[in-house]
């Protein structure tokens, strides 16, 4: 099997309310599991959290256990979707943004590809890069 990256990201105490957002603009397979079924508190607290996309992608997250500091959103890390099915990516930067706050529109760029960024609103950056212009 070759090493795979996996975005993994932590929320304080709303990582189900999360996923599920990104499980409606992306879609794909949820599966969540709490501290509870694994005999831990907070029992509807998410120790682990996954979903697999149609689109290939895999994203993780969890609940800070605790006693642990909460985790704060965003940081330094970006979460970043490219291609070239415009319509579909589009869809993606505008689902995400709901909510949040647009911190670039989504627009054709001098590189010739079209690109935004959105922070959504768990406060998670996502950069949206389009490949080529879009004809038509």
């Amino acid at each position: 099997m070759a090493s795979i990256l996996n975005p993994y990201l932590n929320f304080d105490g709303n990582t189900r309310e999360a996923m599920e957002f990104y499980q409606s603009v992306l879609g794909g397979q949820l599966d969540v599991m709490t501290f509870g079924q694994m005999g831990g508190e907070p029992a509807d607290g998410v120790m682990h959290a996954y979903l697999g996309t149609p689109a290939g992608f895999h994203l993780m997250a969890s609940d800070g256990p605790p006693g642990q500091p909460a985790p704060t959103p965003g940081g330094a890390v970006s979460l970043s979707l490219s291609g070239d099915d415009h319509d579909e990516l589009t869809g993606w930067f505008h689902a995400l943004a709901e909510g949040g706050t647009v911190l670039q529109a989504l627009e054709p760029q001098m590189w010739g590809d079209t690109f935004g960024m959105c922070v959504d609103r768990f406060g998670i950056q996502w950069l949206v890069n389009i490949s080529g212009q879009r004809q038509g």
